[in-house]
């Protein structure tokens, strides 16, 4: 995902008062151990989630909170046309547990 330059701030401040509601969701569709790290030279965005099932993550982009959660980011932010952020998978080049 990618801010808007000068947005980093703006970013960190909507996060750290994120909807209750919100939190909700992302736990109610599997989500946990949830970070967000800025590459501020770039102003790449790198999301860390763990997941209980694809499926049932990809359906809360789906749920009404979602889609006002991306209206509310979409000043700052690079998005799609339904507000989505714009978001690149990263492809995994080597894991230790």
């Amino acid at each position: 995902m990618q801010l808007n330059p000068g947005m980093a701030q703006e970013y960190e401040l909507r996060h750290n008062e994120l909807w209750p509601e919100m939190a909700d969701m992302i736990h109610a569709h599997g989500g946990k151990n949830y970070s967000i790290f800025l590459d501020s030279g770039t102003n790449v965005l790198y999301g860390y989630i763990e997941i209980e099932d694809e499926a049932r993550w990809r359906q809360g982009a789906d749920t009404a909170i979602n889609r006002k959660w991306w209206a509310f980011m979409a000043d700052i932010m690079h998005t799609n046309p339904d507000n989505s952020p714009v978001a690149d998978d990263l492809q995994l080049m080597f894991h230790l547990d």
